[in-house]
This record gives structure tokens, sequence and C-alpha cells, in this order.
């Protein structure tokens, strides 16, 4: 059969062959026994419910096996035999363009060169699912290839419900993760209704479709990296930043350290993904001997070199190891999936990735005793290199929290507070989101070089014109990201489909976007996608991440996500997503996207100027009423811009009425 015969056939009236379980692949670890045998019985259940009866006798003693074995029923057999990846928008069978864009962008997140566990359907962060089986993905895609403008199909974390009548105007896919009842959102809940089947972890881009491999958060990490040393009056030649986990979102890190001009050593337990980085060149060097690693680094700051290290082990031997030695670190912080601490999140010092692996599943109560007593001895070395000076920042994966919850030490002298800042309270918050920047992104459908690097050249145009007239509040902003753009060719950041990132404000976007519309109405370039990460200004609700530096209290709610996702999906967007759960974990967050297809049209033109407007100054307005500074200064300049905006402002109370109290 062809690719498109396959995509149509959707899930066969034929069985295909068992496909045998490929050891070279990077598998998703083993998840623990969670359900009753009445529940396992039901997860069968479920899982059978996607086939005809006559194949009920064949299936369940295979699904049983993967439930017993795995501890969840991927349905391997159904697993396609053509390559993932994101073609050529028009090599996908589709009525409608948009829905192409949607298969695009669902292969891309499931291709090998970007998926972490591909044959699992988990692009990255250990959990983070398109979806749970492959019954599911291939009957998203016969319905994504049957459907046409006037219908949206409904998604149920993972599940496709099915193709409703609406209308051109609404969006092509509507997409929920995760949307637990509060009371039913603890982190056993997510392995026990997943186990089910009937829910699944979204991560933030890997279930709404949106993810554009490690180049999605490069860019992010240079902004922070290059802040961190701006904060401490340094500069990156010749300094170290020390960090760990090299998987879906941390695979990053060196590059962007690489690009920011610093020393870089990052720790990494898994030899496969190690191995993964190495080949793709977002690390330089593999070094798994600590002396060596010291004499290395040692090196390499006497010669002020940019240079990238994974140190193939634990994280807390590098800590341990440069506290003995003196090595001095500058900046340090720590991106493994502590949001999924007992589920191959965090690898506890002292066994190896095998041993961790086989506790993990196996004796689950003594591996989170390893993983908490790991989190200690991690949290005292850090702490004594702070002592002699290293700026430490949270890099939002929930590793304080989770430090805090083992009884580090690590709370502030109040007891309520971390001693240590997350990166958006201390550099991403005030110098980032309160202005509106946060991480525009693009994918050029015709998986053509030619397009990407023609859409590179049209953004950097619009943003040097934007900057000579913007304020100087921003200014820094726009340099920053003129000089990322300008080296995004040179830098190799495109894994998987020919995408694009960068920093914009609502200003930036739309013209950017507008831009990009005329060039496809002319013929120059073809069909394109926009999004953005979750992790962005008006996304997502995460009190020790996205919203860590909201100060008036509401940091614990999550009105301004959902508003966000219904305000995209009326305004023009192209698909929306509301997830649980993100890089902080089920149960702290909530974050919506979206996807956006542009098509040369007029109406394209009037859908990005009213989403991307909104979709960026919904979160302005929420962070000025918290009276953050930079967010006033945003949200009076936007209202200048477009008349229609009506903002309430705060007003300032001075501090002495309320300690006259």
């Amino acid at each position: 059969m062809t690719f498109k015969e396959q995509i149509l056939e959707g899930i066969p009236d034929h069985l295909p062959a068992e496909k045998p379980y490929e050891i070279d692949i990077n598998h998703a670890p083993k998840r623990k026994a969670i359900l009753s045998p009445e529940e396992e019985k039901l997860a069968l259940r479920n899982a059978l419910r996607y086939f005809d009866k006559k194949h009920h006798n064949t299936l369940i003693k295979e699904f049983k096996h993967e439930l017993d074995t795995y501890g969840r029923i991927y349905m391997y057999r159904l697993r396609p035999d053509y390559k993932m990846y994101a073609r050529p928008i028009d090599e996908y069978p589709a009525q409608s363009k948009q829905a192409a864009a949607i298969m695009l962008m669902i292969q891309n997140n499931l291709d090998y060169a970007v998926a972490q566990h591909p044959h699992e359907l988990i692009t990255y962060g250990g959990n983070g699912g398109v979806f749970s089986n492959w019954a599911q993905y291939r009957l998203t895609m016969k319905y994504l290839a049957e459907m046409n403008d006037e219908q949206t199909l409904v998604m149920y974390s993972g599940h496709p419900m099915g193709l409703f009548p609406s209308h051109k105007e609404a969006p092509r896919v509507v997409v929920t993760n995760g949307m637990m009842i509060p009371n039913y959102s603890q982190p056993d809940d997510w392995e026990k209704f997943n186990a089910l089947g009937v829910t699944q972890y979204g991560q933030m881009t890997a279930g709404s479709y949106m993810y554009i491999g490690p180049q999605g958060i490069v860019h992010g990490t240079t902004i922070t990296v290059l802040n961190g040393f701006r904060k401490i009056n340094k500069t990156p030649k010749g300094n170290l930043f020390v960090t760990s986990g090299l998987g879906g979102m941390s695979g990053a890190q060196p590059k962007a350290g690489n690009i920011a001009g610093c020393i870089t050593v990052c720790a990494e337990v898994n030899p496969k993904i190690t191995q993964v980085r190495l080949d793709q060149g977002w690390i330089d060097e593999k070094i798994s001997d600590l002396d060596t690693l010291v004499a290395r680094v040692t090196k390499a700051k006497s010669e002020k070199e940019t240079i990238s290290i994974a140190y193939l082990g634990n994280v807390v031997d590098v800590w341990k190891k440069f506290d003995e030695e003196n090595i001095h670190i500058d900046l340090g912080s720590d991106q493994t999936s502590l949001h999924n601490p007992w589920a191959g999140g965090y690898y506890p010092v002292g066994l190896t990735f095998e041993e961790a692996n086989d506790m993990m599943a196996n004796n689950p109560e003594l591996f989170k005793e390893k993983v908490q007593d790991s989190l200690r001895l991690h949290a005292d070395a850090i702490n004594k290199h702070t002592a002699k000076g290293t700026y430490f920042f949270d890099y939002g994966n929930a590793f304080l929290l989770e430090a805090s919850r083992a009884g580090a030490d690590i709370m502030a002298s109040n007891g309520i507070d971390f001693k240590y800042p997350s990166y958006v309270q201390d550099i991403m918050g005030p110098m980032c989101f309160d202005y509106g920047f946060g991480p525009f992104r693009w994918v050029c459908a015709s998986g053509k070089p030619e397009d990407l690097e023609k859409t590179d050249a049209i953004a950097c145009e619009v943003l040097e014109e934007i900057k000579r007239h913007s304020p100087k509040e921003i200014q820094q902003q726009m340099s920053d990201n003129i000089q990322w753009i300008k080296g995004a060719q040179a830098n190799k950041l495109v894994v998987g489909s020919q995408a694009r990132i960068l920093y914009a404000d609502a200003e930036g976007r739309a013209k950017i976007a507008e831009a990009f519309n005329q060039a496809i109405a002319k013929g120059d370039i073809g069909t394109v996608i926009l999004g953005r990460d979750h992790h962005d200004v008006s996304g997502t609700d995460s009190p020790y991440r996205e919203t860590s530096n909201i100060y008036d209290g509401s940091r614990f709610t999550a009105d301004m996500a959902i508003h966000n996702v219904i305000g995209d999906s009326f305004r023009g967007a192209t698909w929306v997503s509301i997830h649980n759960g993100g890089g902080v974990g089920w149960g702290e967050v909530i974050n919506g996207g979206f996807g956006m297809v542009l098509d040369g049209s007029k109406e394209a033109s009037k859908r990005l100027k009213s989403m991307l407007f909104w979709d960026v100054n919904n979160g302005i307005s929420r962070r000025s009423w918290a009276r953050n500074e930079g967010a006033v200064f945003a949200i009076k300049r936007a209202m200048e811009i477009e008349p229609n905006l009506k903002v309430t402002l705060p007003n300032l109370v001075d501090d002495e009425i309320i300690d006259s109290l």
C-alpha cells in the first residue's frame, strides 16, 4: 500500500503482523503496576473497543502482555510501516489544507529524530504523549484525511472522539489533554488513568502537535544563559554553566551554551540519548570519567573556549567533584524531568541506569526513597557552590519543588519561599514575558530548506524595521532576537521539520506573520504554519514557572490559560489545545496552545491580526493587573496602538499606607 492508502485505511480490517521490539530504539521506561485485577480488565476492554470483534481473541493476549511488560497498552502491532517524518504538505491525502498541516505536525512530533520514545508515541519529558496508542494515531490521521473545512475534529486526551459539523472560521481541531477533576490530579492518578487508556499527559507542545525538536527551547535557553551572565555582570566567554538532562527539551542546553559562548557541562545518565545528541552535533564532546572531565574543564577555562561537554553519568557526582576540585561554576541549573520524578524523569545517584530502571518498575517505593535521597545530596552540593558565588536558578522543571518535598535544604529563611529563584522570576518574567516577548515559531510546510531561509530573511527584515522605532525598554530584546535569527542558519538548528523560533511581542508576531502571508500570496514561499511554545506570555498558568513572577496571590489560578484557548479558538486559530501538566508536573500547571495555517489569503491575514494580538495581550493584561512594572508599560503601549483595547489598570498603593496598619 502507498503512504496515502495507509493513511486512508485507518485501523486496518486485516491485522498487520506483530512487530518485534526494537532494542536500538530509545524506549519509555516500564511503568509501575498500579491497576487492580478488575482495572486491568477494564484497560483491556478499553483497548479492544478500537477493533472489530473478530480480532479480540488475537489482540487480548497481546495487549495483556504489553500491560504486564510495559505497564501500558501501546498496540505496537499497529505501528505503521512507513517512515515517520514531516512530509511536504502536498503529500498528505486531505480535503482540507489546514488538516494536512496538522497531519504534518503530528508526524513531526513522532519523527525518530525528534521524539524521545517514538514507539511509545512520547515526544519529550518522559511522558509527553501525542497519543496513548497506535490505534489513536491511525484513526486520527484518517479523520484528518477525510475532514472538510466545515468540520472540527474533537480530541479527548489522544482519543479522536470524531468529526463534528462546525464552520470555516472554527478551529479544525480542538485538543484537550489530562483535564482531570482537580481531586484526581495527583501523580498516581496519571499512572492509573493513563494505564486505563482514558487520559494522557500532553506535556506542553507534544500533545498539541507543536513540538519542533530541541530548537524550540534552544532559543529560550540561549536568552536565559545570556541574561543569566548579564545578571552576574559576567560575559559568557571562558565561564562555566553546569546543568543536566539531554532528553527532548533539556537537550537544547549545550547547543544554547555554544551559541551564548560559554563552557557548558551537561550530565546525562542515558547513553542512547547522549549518543544521539553527539551525532546531531548538539554536544561537542562526551566524557564518562570525572577526572578527565575536571582536566577538560580546567583547560577550557584557561583557554576561554566555547565548548559543550556531555558527562555520561549523574550530575550529583559532577557537583560534588567540582566542589572537591574547586572548579568554580558561574551559572548552575538542572533540567531533568522532575515533573515526572518516579517514572524516569530523574535518576538517583549511586545506581546505574539499568539498575534504576529495574527498581523503578519492580520496587517503586524504594526507587522513590532513592530519588529523594539523591535530591537531598544534589541540593547540598549546589549549596556548597552557591556559598562560593555560583548563581543557581530553577529551570522550571520542578527541581526545587521536589527537592523541598524530599526535605532538602533549599528553603529561604521565611520557611515559605525557595532560597533560589525560578528562571522566570529572575530572568524570563521581568525581562521577556512582562513586555510580551515569548517563543513565536513557524514551520515551512513545503519542507524546503530554501523556504526556511527566505522566512528567516523576512523575519530579520521585519525585526530590524521595528527596532528602529521601538522604545528603549525593549531594545535589548530586539537586538538579541535579530542576532539570533541572523545566526540561525549557521547554527544548524533544524531537527525534523523546516522550523524556526524566535522571541517576539504581539507587534513583531503579527508583522512577521503578515509578511509571510504576503510572500505566500506572491508565490515566493509555500504554506507556513504558525505556533508557539505554551511556555509564553499568556499560554500557561504555572505558579513555579511561567507565572512565578506574579505576586498578587493569583499565580495559583488558571483563568489566563483557559481564556487564552477560548479566545484563540474564535479569533482564527486552526487548532487549539489545553493541557493539565507540562514541564512542572501533572496537577501543577494548566497550559494552552494553538496552531495557525497561513495560505496567502485575505482571510488568513484577518485571522492572524486578530488572534496574535489577543494571544499575547491577554497575558500582558493579567501581568499588568498583578502590578508588574514592565507589563503596565507594555499594556499601555498596546492600548495606544489599538484603540479597541481597553484594559483595567492597577492603582498602586504606597507601602507606608499598608505598613501603618
